[in-house]
């Protein structure tokens, strides 16, 4: 039977998955109480929450939001970073606990998808959603005004004709 205690935690962790779109898993095995508040500052910068979870607790809490997906991530001492931005949560952790060689990100969590480790750091380097929205819809609108000059082309080319024909009338007559 948990305590009181353990369930304002899980409580606590519940709404924390429910405000974040992305989950970075870490393990800080070595670091000092001192080398965490340093990570927990510089990701505080970036609007990224980092927290020292019981394995235990933290899967009590994703077993009613993310399901399972979390479960093989916690392994060992966990930190997890929770983040609303992909990339940007992604690139924020890579660069926070850069400077710690002990610090390992074992994967992380998009929705209820589990990425590995490999994928966390691809993930860094995209850029964030709204500049790849906007390179697709500019994908899509290239095409399409090269298009629309191809037909207005043509008419163009008329309506000069028409007026050179006007003119050589007008100077005939």
């Amino acid at each position: 039977m948990p305590t009181e205690a353990k369930r304002r935690v899980i409580d606590e962790l519940r709404e924390q998955l429910g405000r974040s779109s992305t989950l970075i898993v870490s393990e800080y095995r070595g670091l000092t109480v001192k080398e965490i508040a340093e990570i927990r500052r510089s990701l505080h910068k970036q609007a990224v929450t980092y927290k020292v979870v019981k394995n235990r607790l933290m899967k009590i809490a994703a077993s009613d939001t993310r399901g399972s997906a979390l479960d093989a991530l916690l392994t060992g001492p966990t930190a997890i970073a929770f983040g609303t931005g992909e990339s940007a949560t992604a690139k924020a952790v890579i660069d926070a606990v850069r400077p710690f060689k002990q610090v390992r990100i074992t994967g992380g969590l998009l929705g209820d998808r589990a990425i590995d480790a490999d994928g966390v750091t691809r993930l860094a380097t995209l850029p964030p959603r709204d500049v790849l929205l906007s390179q697709v819809a500019g994908a899509i609108a290239a095409p399409l005004a090269t298009t629309a000059g191809l037909f207005d082309a043509p008419l163009r080319d008329v309506a000069g004709l028409v007026a050179a024909l006007a003119e050589r009338r007008a100077a005939a007559a």
